[in-house]
């Protein structure tokens, strides 16, 4: 299952390079920066659920410009938190079987006007760019949509059916999205697991409705 982290750790950086794209037109002599606060899960909800926080990470781009004959650089930081969840498998052994992350992203507002294009997407756009990332998720469909509240916020949580490859073999997972925004940052999380795994949907759920912004890094 770890290349499904790849292929998570590519949303937050596509979203970061589409919003620089997105603030290039601004010129100016300083830098423009934007640094999201951490986001992560409680950890008695993580624990309960099986996962591993692997920590968290910054994820910085760092561009520069030029509009009009003036160039302006631009620095734009998201935080991505992970978790995985390993199971004995029999003659697979001890294999990692679900992932979790949680993803903050600057909403990047400037004159009042918020210039991160994923306040537009909506959970099928975001799961276009795991699939644009990383060929090893295939054939997905949406399955379902839900509703949950997380910090206050009522959000939806898109099911979708793919492949992926886990120790060589084709395997049928589950991918679980959503988004909302929580003060200057925008939360994403993504769940994969295989769709064997009896229970795993809940056990995602309840990891989206314990996350938890801003938390110490």
């Amino acid at each position: 299952m770890a290349p499904n982290r790849r292929a998570l750790v590519a949303v937050a950086l596509a979203v970061l390079l589409a919003t620089s794209g997105c603030i290039g037109f601004l010129t100016g002599d300083e830098a423009l920066s934007f640094t999201a606060e951490p986001a992560a899960v409680a950890d008695s909800a993580a624990q309960e659920a099986g996962y591993e926080s692997n920590g968290t990470r910054s994820i910085e781009v760092n561009r520069t410009f030029e509009v009009a004959g003036q160039e302006r650089r631009v620095v734009a930081t998201s935080q991505l938190t992970g978790y995985t969840k390993s199971m004995e498998l029999g003659p697979l052994g001890e294999t990692e079987v679900g992932i979790f992350t949680v993803v903050s992203t600057p909403a990047v507002e400037v004159a009042g006007q918020t210039l991160n294009p994923i306040a537009q997407f909506s959970n099928r756009r975001l799961i276009q760019f795991v699939q644009q990332q990383y060929e090893g998720l295939s054939d997905v469909q949406q399955v379902s949509s839900q509703n949950i509240t997380v910090q206050g916020t009522e959000t939806t949580v898109t099911k979708f059916s793919g492949t992926t490859t886990l120790q060589g073999r084709e395997v049928d997972v589950y991918v679980h999205v959503t988004k909302y925004r929580d003060g200057d940052d925008f939360i994403l999380a993504l769940g994969v697991y295989p769709q064997r795994l009896s229970g795993e949907e809940e056990n995602v759920l309840s990891m989206m409705r314990a996350i938890e912004h801003p938390v110490e890094d």
